[in-house]
């Protein structure tokens, strides 16, 4: 699975779904089919459950995923139905493609703001990115002042072609007004994020999306 697509919250590591998706395809991908298995009411605390079937070259694998109001954002709780069908292609791709760790859109409450240590490392990135541009000389914890760092993490660097198209799309399909609206809401050009950026980007809105 390319880095592109890991994205780590509070001290753990998850894979997006849209890189499940994208690995899948690469690998042979021929169809994934979905079953609504529970409808949510109030009689049974208005959980959905969802089936999904995936096939590849490899055979067919399937995989669960419920959502309630109780495991979701709130930005996703009207759309319990799409998020278990999401959670469910997921844990079906995961296997079809063998991946250990678990989808971010599985994670509750996730797909609104990013928990706060990865808003932490975010901004470090980002100073640090800045700083370097400035002519600094960069330091880490334990290293000697004017020791300058070679190289900036993965997270400062710019976002890759690929995130951005990926990115786009999503913006395109759940952002009132589009990119536009995106660009007012983040303080920049989408052109101008960086790939931890455009990671938790690519993140929340797969969640709306879903």
């Amino acid at each position: 699975m390319r880095e592109e697509y890991m994205i780590e919250r509070q001290g753990k590591r998850f894979v997006l779904y849209a890189g499940l998706l994208d690995e899948a395809h690469a690998r042979g991908l021929r169809s994934i089919e979905t079953e609504l298995l529970q409808v949510p009411s109030a009689e049974n605390g208005e959980v959905a459950i969802a089936r999904a079937v995936v096939r590849t070259e490899d055979g067919k694998f399937s995989g669960i995923g419920d959502a309630s109001p109780q495991n979701v954002g709130r930005a996703i709780a009207p759309h319990v139905i799409r998020m278990a069908e999401t959670r469910a292609k997921a844990r079906a791709l995961r296997d079809a493609i063998n991946v250990g760790v678990a989808a971010l859109e599985e994670m509750g409450g996730e797909g609104e703001e990013p928990a706060a240590p990865a808003r932490d490392r975010a901004e470090q990135a980002r100073g640090a990115a800045a700083t370097q541009m400035a002519g600094v000389p960069q330091t880490q914890p334990g290293s000697q002042a004017g020791e300058s760092k070679e190289e900036l993490p993965k997270e400062a660097l710019p976002a890759t072609r690929k995130q951005l198209n990926y990115l786009e799309a999503l913006i395109a399909d759940v952002v009132e007004d589009g990119i536009g609206k995106f660009e007012e809401m983040v303080g920049k050009p989408v052109s101008e994020l960086t790939r931890g950026e455009a990671s938790e980007w690519i993140g929340r809105l797969s969640g709306r999306a879903a």
